[in-house]
């Protein structure tokens, strides 16, 4: 290979001394029917079929383990991410095609689009709330599948609170997929939602068994849908290792201390989608028990990992991953690179690592950004 990676490291490994994996437990968060009822409703989508599960062979053979998989969220519907499984599915759910509910949300960029696809495809109004960080490019997205698209000042929290304001006034419908107290059952329906992937990965990966599984967390509902797809997917139980940019570690903050904590974001992390200050309150309870290590990574080497992908140099073929699909592969690679971290989290030559892709080039002009940045 062609590539020096042999420097890349991980910020922070904490070991989550509370795990205790407990599948019963996860299930009456997320339960089977609701994680079945999203399968059966998702599965008869038009377009509908599972992403790809990749093998990155080549990197594989770099660090020296059996297998890394990862699972290509890009080729999701027309949607380019795995919000495409969430958003538009509570969409359906929650307003049961009435016309004269209006839809609003508050996004950094892939659940909006979701919520957009899903009201558009119901013939439904929507709002969309969004900071001033979130780019133009992913807003005319927004638009383009027919949604009113609203600027606030600030950051993501700043355009929630704007979107819960608004809404309140204006008897509007949130579909959100972050949890608050009295404010579960959707993000509950978005995290069933994701849940998808996990049934097609336990279908795809033909009777091998996942040793480790890296999961991003923003609010947590990816990661904590994942789990609970493992729950009901699996018959045992993988390392779980949350990833978080170091700049806004609210899961690993909340680990250490055993509840939630909100933190400040000093600075913005590339990795829009996942630069949240506070977990979210359903996957929070999947999350403090069912986790075993959280890593932090710097935006560092997210370039690079874009045009790694890009050129075939981790695998045969070439893959478009963005930037929230990298945090996952810097991560094995920085604990690759650490004896001691390796040797904690039970990295070897049998380990079948499980990466998800989240996203492709949902924001082109990042994506083309990053791949043509000069490191």
């Amino acid at each position: 290979m062609s590539i020096e990676i042999s420097d890349w490291k991980i910020s922070n490994c904490l070991k989550n001394n509370e795990s205790n994996f407990n599948k019963k437990k996860i299930l009456n968060i997320l339960t089977e029917k609701e994680i079945d009822e999203a399968y059966k409703a998702i599965s008869k989508w038009k377009n509908y079929s599972p992403t790809p599960l990749l093998q990155l062979n080549k990197l594989s053979k770099k660090l020296n383990v059996n297998r890394i998989f990862y699972k290509d969220e890009s080729k999701r519907f027309h949607l380019k991410s795995f919000k495409a499984l969430g958003g538009a599915y509570a969409v359906e759910k929650v307003t049961k095609g009435n016309k004269e509910i209006i839809v609003s949300t508050a996004t950094a960029g892939n659940h909006g689009r979701s919520v957009a696809w899903g009201t558009q495809k119901l013939g439904l109004d929507c709002k969309i709330f969004v900071s001033e960080y979130v780019s133009e490019n992913r807003v005319q997205v927004m638009k383009n599948f027919g949604a009113d698209v609203i600027r606030v000042k600030g950051n993501y929290e700043n355009s929630l609170n704007e979107c819960v304001k608004q809404s309140k006034k204006n008897n509007w419908q949130i579909v959100q997929d972050v949890a608050w107290e009295n404010y579960v059952d959707v993000p509950k329906l978005t995290m069933a939602g994701y849940s998808v992937m996990m049934k097609e990965i336990s279908e795809q990966i033909d009777n091998q068994k996942i040793s480790h599984i890296f999961l991003q967390a923003g609010v947590g509902g990816m990661a904590a849908g994942m789990i609970a797809g493992m729950a009901r997917y699996l018959d045992y139980n993988p390392i779980i290792i949350v990833v978080e940019p170091d700049s806004a570690a609210c899961v690993l903050e909340s680990i250490k201390v055993g509840e939630i904590k909100k933190i400040q974001i000093e600075q913005e992390s590339i990795l829009g989608g996942m630069s949240c200050s506070e977990v979210s309150l359903i996957p929070w309870q999947i999350l403090k028990n069912s986790l075993d290590y959280c890593v932090t990574v710097k935006d560092d080497n997210i370039s690079k990992t874009v045009k790694y992908l890009a050129n075939s140099e981790f695998c045969d073929e070439k893959i478009v991953g963005g930037e929230c699909s990298t945090p996952g592969i810097i991560s094995i690679i920085g604990l690759c690179n650490n004896e001691d971290d390796k040797k904690e989290i039970k990295l070897n030559k049998n380990s079948n690592v499980l990466i998800i892709g989240c996203e492709g080039d949902a924001d082109e002009n990042l994506y083309h950004e990053l791949l043509n940045k000069k490191d």
